[in-house]
């Protein structure tokens, strides 16, 4: 048993209710703390959303400034985030239940992605959510995350549209969770979550049936004032 149903029989329900909304609040609250908002806000003085596609995200912040160390931070934050809202959630269930069953991980996490998405301390414009997606498919399962992870990889190599692996990844991410973990409780979530991720990528897919989607690079591009 791995979902939500092992802790519905084992905690008396006005606890598992009250646990279930903390962590929900806990995760949502960590992923409004945007990594590429963040450091183009405090150190470049600065905000990533008024240059290239307008997203609040790695591969905008990349593509603005350049620069690994910075780059490296953002990266940090974002996946620091689902790490934190995940084993918060652990040690909350762990004070109830002996061992939290895998669904815990996925509200967790999946609440971290939904505040880095639409993050209220930002008037609800943030990331795409795949790298806090990606953070997440690691947390879970081994398996999840090769598919997300691989497919990914893949897509950027043959292609060099970050977005495509983007789209990739998130379906990846969905179908593989719902495959290997076919509770309702877990597949459902990780569906919906995968779609958002796809969902977000809209816009690019727009621009990838014109051919008009920017491709991957290392150097950066002048931000326009």
């Amino acid at each position: 048993m791995e979902g939500l149903s092992v802790i519905l029989a084992a905690v008396p329900q006005g606890a598992a209710a009250l646990l279930l909304v903390v962590t929900a609040v806990i995760g949502y609250l960590l992923g409004n703390c945007n990594g590429a908002i963040m450091i183009s806000r405090l150190v470049l003085k600065d905000d990533v959303r008024t240059h290239g596609s307008g997203n609040g995200g790695l591969t905008n912040f990349q593509r603005t400034y350049g620069g690994t160390k910075l780059t490296v931070i953002v990266i940090a934050v974002d996946m620091l985030k689902v790490v934190a809202s995940v084993y918060i959630a652990l040690g909350l269930f762990s004070l109830v239940l002996a061992e939290p069953p895998l669904f815990v991980k996925y509200w967790a996490g999946i609440a971290c992605v939904v505040g880095h998405v639409f993050p209220c301390t930002l008037h609800f414009h943030g990331g795409k959510g795949i790298l806090c997606g990606g953070t997440l498919a690691l947390l879970v399962d081994w398996r999840v995350a090769v598919f997300a992870w691989g497919l990914f990889l893949l897509g950027v190599v043959l292609t060099r549209w970050v977005s495509f692996g983007s789209v990739l990844a998130g379906t990846a991410f969905g179908v593989s969770s719902a495959v290997f973990h076919p509770t309702p409780s877990i597949a459902v979530p990780a569906l919906l979550a995968g779609a958002l991720i796809v969902w977000k990528h809209r816009a690019n897919i727009r621009r990838l049936v014109r051919g008009e989607e920017p491709k991957l690079s290392l150097h950066r591009k002048k931000a326009q004032p």
